[in-house]
């Protein structure tokens, strides 16, 4: 598998000492060909691995990160119930770059409020990184954000935006404590 990534985002992939990039081979079993002057990333799985799951997960951590986000955030996609989900601002308006920065901040917020608003109400994470926003988290968290998202996307004012994110809050509250079973 290949992914590229913005070049000024290797140096997080790579990590300090290389100590990134051998976490992220080791846990998917995948060895990680990585060339700094274009940003190409090869993702081949280890022969001795019977899961050929590996090459897709580092790919989705390697995108995570080259989107802006922490690795150590973007670690989080090894668990099998977390997903990456990118939005392509561009599908919004188009490439105006003062459109694009005008829909970048109503998505952060000011002082970046409303982004944190829709982390904590989710439980998800996001990065607003060149003409894309980004979310990791488990499907419905990460299904309430995107809506919330595309909502301001859309132009939808803040306050019905904040208040559907306190009504999805309690609904994911419920739905969680309706899973859970005591041993």
């Amino acid at each position: 598998m290949q992914t590229r990534i913005p070049k000024e985002r290797i140096g997080a992939v790579i990590g300090r000492n290389g100590m990134m990039k051998e976490r992220i081979e080791k846990a998917t079993k995948t060895m990680l060909s990585i060339d700094s002057t274009t940003g190409e990333v090869s993702i081949e799985n280890v022969e001795d691995t019977d899961d050929p799951s590996g090459a897709w997960v580092a790919t989705n951590i390697i995108k995570a990160i080259g989107r802006g986000f922490n690795p150590w955030k973007a670690i989080r996609l090894l668990d099998e119930d977390m997903y990456l989900e990118i939005i392509d601002l561009a599908v919004f308006v188009g490439n105006s770059q003062k459109a694009m920065q005008r829909i970048r901040g109503r998505v952060i917020g000011k002082n970046g409020k409303t982004r944190t608003i829709i982390e904590q109400s989710t439980g998800t994470y996001l990065s607003i990184y060149g003409k894309t926003i980004s979310i990791i988290g488990y499907i419905e968290e990460l299904k309430v954000a995107k809506a919330a998202i595309s909502m301001l996307l859309s132009g939808v004012a803040h306050s019905p935006v904040y208040t559907y994110l306190q009504n999805q809050k309690h609904r994911l509250k419920r739905s969680q404590l309706d899973d859970w079973k005591p041993l």
